[in-house]
């Protein structure tokens, strides 16, 4: 069978043995409450309303949901479209972008970059790419679909805006000078598509493992079909999929910049049944070598640091071999004097 499922004509009526998770691991066949408070943020608001309310749902809810974001509907719509698209296109084709070395800038691959050494693997394909700066990536993307360049570099472009847009308002919320988030601390921009094809039995599978995001700030746009779940008062929960607005999820390094006022949500994707489903995350990186430490004046009243400097690299080091895990990694990397 190819390993890119979006290449599977046939999947069948049971689910392929190497898609089965323990018991422990499985969603199961309970269903889901749903996440009802989600914080929406109207960006057409007064500003300083605004930063407030980011700032709260940063610490106290851990995500929020955007509108009024100026990112163009229709520019949403298309570029939801165009990879649909892609993932529609013959195999052949899409073999040449297949993938799992993490140095190589765009790829095309199933499940996990560690598809050969796992026991058991995800029910998705994932397009990766780099994006920034865009005339230094762009000759490296798909040139099928014929409007594949045109439509996702003017997305790249917009995602950009709204996430730096985002991070200027918690950089006045949390005290810091101008420009702290511009340069090396949102230096790499990286466009990560989700796609997954009907599942034979949801209970027994999942779309993309429980974690959080170790990058400095994620946007997502959501399609239409609901498999999107966070960790909230000890229970799975669904996201409702809103096609129009952005779901916006601080990173990891955030949580060390602001002193540890931000929290880290845990999410995951479950799978559907009857429908395919394409999600389209743009997140923002350090560089692999600028230090990342709280910001003295995001430090408690004591004016003592949470976590000891480190580089990107070395927290991603920490972050892979603790299988993903925020909070082992995180405690590698407290400070042990306070």
């Amino acid at each position: 069978m190819d390993i890119l499922m979006s290449n599977w004509s046939n999947v069948g009526q049971s689910l392929p043995e190497n898609y089965i998770f323990p018991p422990d691991k499985r969603p199961g066949k309970h269903v889901f409450p749903v996440l009802k408070d989600v914080p929406v943020i109207d960006l057409g608001h007064d500003r300083a309303e605004v930063i407030q309310q980011i700032l709260s749902a940063s610490q106290d809810f851990g995500f929020f949901e955007v509108i009024n974001h100026d990112v163009p509907i229709s520019l949403m719509e298309d570029t939801m479209n165009v990879f649909k698209e892609l993932f529609g296109m013959e195999a052949e084709y899409k073999a040449s972008f297949y993938s799992t070395e993490i140095s190589k800038k765009c790829r095309l691959y199933s499940s996990t970059m560690n598809y050969d050494n796992e026991e058991v693997h995800y029910w998705r394909d994932n397009l990766t790419h780099h994006c920034y700066p865009l005339q230094d990536q762009i000759e490296l993307w798909p040139q099928k679909p014929t409007r594949y360049r045109k439509v996702v570099g003017a997305y790249s472009i917009e995602a950009r805006k709204f996430l730096l847009r985002i991070l200027d308002h918690i950089r006045e919320g949390l005290g810091l000078k101008p420009g702290y988030f511009n340069g090396e601390l949102s230096k790499i921009q990286l466009l990560s598509v989700n796609h997954h094809i009907p599942c034979p039995n949801p209970s027994l599978t999942l779309g993309m493992p429980e974690h959080s995001d170790p990058n400095l700030i994620t946007v997502l746009q959501q399609c239409s079909v609901p498999g999107l779940q966070f960790f909230r008062n000890g229970q799975w929960m669904n996201v409702e999929s809103i096609t129009d607005r952005l779901i916006v999820v601080p990173g990891l390094q955030l949580k060390v910049i602001s002193n540890g006022r931000f929290s880290s949500p845990i999410h995951r994707v479950i799978t559907n049944s009857e429908e395919y489903r394409t999600t389209i995350g743009t997140f923002l990186i350090p560089s692999n070598e600028i230090v990342i430490e709280p910001s003295k004046d995001c430090a408690g009243d004591d004016h003592d640091p949470v976590y000891r400097g480190f580089t990107y690299k070395e927290f991603f080091s920490a972050f892979t071999e603790s299988n993903c895990d925020a909070r082992i990694a995180l405690e590698f990397f407290k400070n042990k004097t306070k």
